[in-house]
C-alpha cells in the first residue's frame, strides 16, 4: 500500500508540524481542528517556510506551491479520500478515544496514533480496523526531528506496518520499530533523566540553569528542563502519569509535585511563553 494522501487530524504543537513535514517531502496534507486553532496553526507554517526561505532553502516559488498543497477541513466527514489518517490530538486516552471513534466504520486506509506513551493496543479499539492502526510517534518538533517510533499494536498488520515505515522514509525521517510498552523506547530511557533532575532542584541540590549547563556540557542538545519547557510541561508530565500507572506505581518514576505545580500555574513552557525559562 502506497501512502499519498495525508490527512492529519489536530493542528496543534504535534498536527502542525507533522503536516509541514508532509509538505516539505512533496506530499499534499488535509488538516482537521476548529477555526480558531487553524489561524495560529496557518500562522505558524507561514513563520516556519519562511524562516527556510530566509535561509535559502526553499526557492521564491516554493512557498505557494507548498501552501496550494495545504487544505484545511472543519471535520472528518469533509476529508476527500486520504489514504492514512493521523490522529496528533492531545495526550488523553478519552480525546484520542472520541477522535478515532468518530472516523467513518467503512474508513480504509491507515490509522495511526501520534502518542508518547499510550497503549496502541488499547486505543485500537477504536479505529475503524485495528488491523490497519498503529502508533507513529513523532518528536518535537515533529518538523526537524528525524526519528519516529513505528509502534505496532496487538492486531497491526504486517502490511500496515511495512506501509507506515516506507510512509515515514518518504517524508524524510527515520522509522524505529518499538514495542508496544510504556513509554515505548525513547520516553522508557527518558523519564528517570527527567525526574531525577526534577528531584534534584526540587530538593534544593542544584538550579535549574545549572543542571542544564552540565547536561548540556556532556554533548546533549538541551538539559532537561530545557527540553521540557520545548515539549510542553503539560505533555512531559501526562507521559510521566502514564508511564507511571502502567508500571504499577513504581516509586522511581512517581511523578515530582514540580511538574503538577508548573502546570497549575500556567507555566506550560515555550508554549504559554513561561516555563522553567521565560520566553519572549
Amino acid at each position: 500500500m502506497s501512502v499519498q494522501r495525508i490527512a492529519v487530524i489536530g493542528a496543534g504543537t504535534m498536527g502542525g508540524g507533522i503536516a509541514i513535514a508532509v509538505l516539505l517531502s512533496g506530499l499534499a496534507v488535509e488538516l482537521v481542528d476548529r477555526p480558531e486553532v487553524r489561524e495560529r496553526a496557518q500562522a505558524r507554517i507561514e513563520r516556519y517556510l519562511d524562516g527556510l526561505l530566509s535561509r535559502g532553502r526553499l526557492g521564491a516559488g516554493d512557498k505557494p506551491e507548498l501552501l496550494d498543497r495545504l487544505t484545511w477541513r472543519s471535520g472528518v466527514d469533509a476529508l476527500s479520500g486520504p489514504e492514512m489518517v493521523i490522529e496528533a490530538v492531545s495526550e488523553d486516552p478519552a480525546v484520542k478515544g472520541e477522535v478515532l471513534a468518530g472516523l467513518p466504520r467503512d474508513f480504509g486506509g491507515l490509522v495511526g496514533t501520534n502518542t508518547s506513551s499510550l497503549s496502541v493496543s488499547a486505543l485500537s479499539r477504536f479505529a475503524p480496523d485495528p488491523h490497519r492502526f498503529l502508533g507513529l510517534h513523532f518528536f518535537n518538533p515533529a518538523e526537524r526531528m528525524a526519528l519516529v517510533e513505528v509502534v505496532p499494536g496487538a492486531l497491526t498488520s504486517e502490511e500496515t506496518l511495512s506501509a507506515a515505515a516506507a510512509f515515514v522514509r518518504a517524508i524524510g525521517k527515520e522509522p524505529i520499530t518499538a514495542p508496544d510498552g510504556p513509554g515505548f523506547i525513547v520516553n522508557r530511557v527518558a523519564r528517570p533523566i527527567y525526574l531525577e533532575a526534577l528531584r534534584l532542584v526540587g530538593e534544593g541540590g542544584a538550579t535549574v540553569e545549572a543542571v542544564d549547563r552540565l547536561v548540556e556540557g556532556m554533548a546533549f542538545p538541551l538539559g532537561p528542563f530545557r527540553l521540557m519547557d520545548l515539549i510542553g510541561i503539560d505533555v512531559n508530565l501526562a507521559v510521566s502519569e502514564s508511564v507511571y500507572r502502567q508500571l504499577m506505581d513504581q516509586p522511581r518514576l512517581r511523578p515530582h509535585p514540580l511538574q503538577r505545580r508548573m502546570v497549575d500555574m500556567g507555566r506550560l513552557g515555550r508554549k504559554s511563553k513561561l516555563g522553567f525559562y521565560r520566553y519572549e
